[in-house]
């Protein structure tokens, strides 16, 4: 269970870009705006340094 909406939003994100991996029916594009949001999440919440 998520503790607050970026944690929710950061679930979110990494399951949709584990999907769209698996499937490869995506643009490369469309992930690496996901992997973007997502290390910026990682960062506002201090568990990423990237």
């Amino acid at each position: 269970m998520s503790v607050n909406q970026n944690e929710a939003n950061l679930e979110a994100i990494t399951v949709t870009i584990a999907h769209l991996e698996k499937s490869k029916k995506c643009d490369e594009k469309v992930i690496e705006a996901l992997k973007e949001e997502r290390d910026r999440i990682l960062r506002e919440l201090n568990v990423h340094s990237g």
